[in-house]
């Protein structure tokens, strides 16, 4: 194992800072939010965007960074352009059918959304709890073209994605990584 000299000059550990204005360049993580379900939703057969019951979780100490996400009709802006973390997670607590599927789709064109990110799960038994969790790295180089939105669909019999106003059990996250 190499060691490299450290020269005095390049590194002081006695010296002390104070920063009395806005540090920029810094690095780190400048926007995360969380949004939910507030009510069940019995899914469709078909792929069908979640359009209503939305809320930005308030409860339980919870705390975002940054501006936030903004929502209108189930489709989702982003305040900055970056790299962002998306996920969608699902929780189902009754039903049964041989598919389910959750799915983040995007658009870069604030038109067309594409299937970015999809998870499917078999429920064959009514009464079944569980979760479903899908991820996507999504580069929004225009805040303005770049959305996303959270789609379900199930084959047949019936599925209710859980929602609630107290706690997450359906929800999204949004972290932005960094730059674009």
């Amino acid at each position: 194992m190499a060691i490299t000299k450290i020269q005095s000059e390049s590194l002081n550990l006695s010296d002390n800072y104070d920063f009395t204005g806005t540090v920029t360049g810094a690095g780190g993580i400048t926007e995360v939010d969380q949004w939910r379900m507030t009510s069940n939703l019995t899914l469709p057969s078909s792929t069908s965007l979640i359009t209503s019951n939305l809320e930005r979780v308030s409860t339980d100490g919870f705390g975002k960074i940054g501006t936030g996400m903004s929502e209108s009709s189930g489709v989702f802006t982003f305040p900055s352009t970056g790299i962002y973390h998306i996920s969608f997670n699902g929780y189902i607590n009754s039903g049964s059918s041989p598919w389910i599927g959750l799915f983040i789709m995007t658009t870069t064109n604030n038109s067309s959304y594409n299937f970015a990110s999809e998870v499917y799960s078999g429920i064959n038994t009514a009464g079944v709890h569980t979760s479903m969790t899908t991820n996507f790295i999504f580069d929004v180089t225009d805040t303005s073209t770049h959305k996303v939105g959270f789609y379900t669909a199930r084959s047949s019999g019936t599925i209710v994605l859980a929602g609630d106003n107290q706690s997450n059990k359906t929800y999204f996250t949004f972290i932005r990584l960094g730059d674009t």
